[in-house]
Parts: C-alpha cells; sequence; structure tokens
C-alpha cells in the first residue's frame, strides 16, 4: 500500500476527540514511502474531501471513465519542475482510488477548517524547500500551467508565495461570485482578490486588464507552516477566500499569467461541463 498516515504522527496540533477517522486495518507511513517524499525538494500536493458540500463525492467523479483525483494526479505528475505528487485526504474511499490507479494518497485529520490547514498538516512532515497546492477539482489544470505557476519561486528572490492569472474575456465571470477576480500591481502582485466585480471603470474611463484568479498556490514550505498557524481574517472570512489571509498579514503573492483554460468543479453542472469537453476534444489526462 502507499498510503500514509500522518494523523498518529501530527505534532503541530492536538489530536480531535471527534472526527478522526478509525480504520479496521492500521494505515502505516511506510519507510519506503517517506524516503522517497524527504528527497524531493518541490511537492505537489492535491487535497481531496470527499464530503463536498455541493457535489458528494467530488474527487471520485468520472471524467472519461476515470476518477477526477486521477486526471488531478497525472496532470501535477507531469510537471518537469515537480519532483513528487501526494493526494491529501481525510476519507478512506479517495485513498484507496488513488491507490488503484498508482498514486499516492497520504491521510490527514478530518477536522480541518481549510485546504491550507490539510495542505501544511502534510507539509510538516516533509523537508522539501516548495509546496504546491493543485486544487482537486481543477481536472483541465495542463503541466505546463503547474511549471509556470513554480517559476517565480524556484529562484533565490524573496517571494514566499506564487499564483496564476488569466484575462478575463468572458463579461458574465465579472458577475459570476464563483470566478474569483484579482487586481494586481505594475510587477505583477496582487493586490487584492474578490468574488465580486473589481476593479469598477467609471463612466468614459479606458477598462483596464481584468483578471482572473486561477486557484493554484505555491509555497515555500516554511512560510505555508507559518501561514497556517496565523489566524483567519476578516476579509477571508468575508468573501470566503483563503488567500486574502496573506495579504491581510502583509505578506505578498507574486502571480504569472497563464492561457490555459480550466475549470473549478463545484457542481453538478460544472462536472457535466467538463464531461462534454473531454468528449469534444480537450486533452484528457492520459
Amino acid at each position: 500500500m502507499t498510503r500514509a498516515n500522518l494523523a498518529k504522527e501530527s505534532t503541530t496540533r492536538p489530536e480531535p476527540r471527534q472526527g478522526v477517522l478509525i480504520f479496521a486495518v492500521p494505515v502505516v507511513f511506510p519507510s519506503e514511502l517517506a524516503r522517497s517524499l524527504l528527497s524531493a525538494r518541490v511537492i505537489a500536493v492535491i487535497p481531496a474531501r470527499y464530503r463536498s458540500t455541493r457535489l458528494p463525492g467530488k474527487p471520485l467523479a468520472l471524467i472519461d471513465g476515470r476518477p477526477m483525483v486521477e486526471h488531478v494526479y497525472r496532470r501535477a505528475a507531469g510537471a518537469r519542475r515537480i519532483d513528487a505528487t501526494v493526494v491529501a485526504t481525510d476519507d478512506e474511499r479517495v485513498a484507496t482510488a488513488v491507490d488503484a490507479f498508482g498514486g499516492i494518497a497520504v491521510m490527514t485529520r478530518a477536522d480541518h477548517a481549510t485546504g491550507t490547514d490539510r495542505l501544511a498538516e502534510v507539509a510538516s512532515h516533509l523537508q522539501c524547500d516548495l509546496v504546491i497546492n493543485v486544487q482537486g477539482d481543477e481536472p483541465l489544470l495542463t503541466s505546463d500551467a503547474i511549471d509556470a505557476a513554480v517559476a517565480p519561486l524556484a529562484g533565490e528572490n524573496m517571494d514566499v508565495m506564487s499564483t496564476l492569472r488569466k484575462r478575463l474575456d468572458d463579461p458574465s465571470d465579472l458577475t459570476n461570485p464563483s470566478v474569483v477576480k484579482l487586481v494586481i500591481d505594475r510587477l505583477g502582485y496582487a493586490i487584492y482578490f474578490s468574488r465580486t466585480a473589481i476593479p469598477f471603470v467609471r463612466p468614459g474611463e479606458a477598462v483596464p486588464a481584468m483578471w482572473r484568479h486561477m486557484g493554484l498556490y505555491v509555497y515555500r514550505r516554511e512560510f505555508l507552516l507559518e501561514l497556517a498557524a496565523l489566524p483567519q481574517t476578516p476579509l477571508e472570512v468575508a468573501e470566503g477566500l483563503e488567500q486574502l489571509r496573506v495579504l491581510e498579514h502583509g505578506y505578498r503573492i507574486a502571480t504569472v499569467e497563464t492561457t490555459a483554460e480550466t475549470i473549478g468543479v463545484d457542481t453538478p453542472e460544472d462536472l457535466e461541463r467538463v464531461r462534454r469537453m473531454v468528449e469534444s476534444g480537450v486533452p484528457s489526462s492520459r
């Protein structure tokens, strides 16, 4: 088996009294898995919760005959800058599915409030330089886009976090709260993220470039652990956007432009749209 149980080894947070998964057969952290991950400098972690509010069982939803989490895993593993890829889940069904296609599944605690917390639990047991949060509901995200997001942190600069942005061409996206918008400064660093339309453009004024956020994050490991320990912030809670915690605490997020087209699967309608795109010829992850 290639599953690892971080819940028993976690030393950064007390073990909860409720919400702990109990397995008939103990899930262990094999020594060979530990060695392979400890030697990796850049690791992609795919948080995959089974209990999605709007689409239960989302990681296991079939696309082109294979579970969504497999599509995401193969795209992340195909990125040139990635040394290792793991799925972080709190559900045995997801871990079993990952094992079935030959991936690595890491069992985490079940009580995490955010994906950042789940990511940090995994990162606390690794010795890598960079951790990439590849969203488990982005089955069309390309390996090239992942590589582009890693690039700003691949050097010796002081950046601690990076993400992707894409030009917003569909006017309906401006008023769609599921599409996160962002504004950037002249160096490409994020100024703000919002579910509402930003920036506001006064009548008669030139329209600046409009950007949509692509939900992939690259962190320096030490910063990720620090971020997870910081309290949630008012704007983060109001907008439901974890990246605002970074900005509200005074850190910068480098952004990289991409032309990659992807769809975050949040609803049954999103899932059907992705299925149709794959059926019509959008390259799958095979």
